[in-house]
């Protein structure tokens, strides 16, 4: 299993990381949108971790520009993980073509339910033995 974690903040990338490496599963890493949407282009990832409040281009634009692509990549799972608690974000996140929205701080339990929801619903097949 493949993971991209498009997400500003460092601290925030190493503490999902290493909850994922607990169940030996790897993440590559993008500081933002812009370089996430770069590496979507150039590699193949199984899931998509999206910080919504980036510098430049937010979640929500490179959420959209995912599902614009053109090609079978627009079909990935998205999980957006924010620290933004308002009312409506979670429906703002699905219309907006996220799969599943988690607030920060992530609790590892809740990450990979949320993964393996994510997979199912889309199709994918993965190894995560959580």
């Amino acid at each position: 299993m493949r993971v991209l974690a498009i997400e500003d903040d460092a601290l925030n990338r190493r503490v999902v990381r290493d909850m994922l490496s607990v169940a030996g599963v790897g993440m590559d890493e993008a500081d933002s949108a812009e370089a996430g949407l770069r590496m979507i282009d150039r590699d193949e990832f199984d899931v998509i971790l999206m910080d919504l409040r980036m510098p430049g281009m937010d979640g929500l634009e490179a959420i959209g520009r995912i599902r614009a692509r053109p090609d079978a990549k627009n079909n990935l799972p998205i999980i957006v993980i924010t620290a933004d608690a308002a009312s409506d974000l979670r429906a703002r996140c699905i219309v907006g073509g996220a799969d599943e929205l988690l607030l920060k701080p992530v609790a590892m339990e809740g990450l990979f339910d949320a993964i393996g929801r994510v997979i199912a619903a889309r199709g994918a097949s993965a190894g995560l033995v959580v």
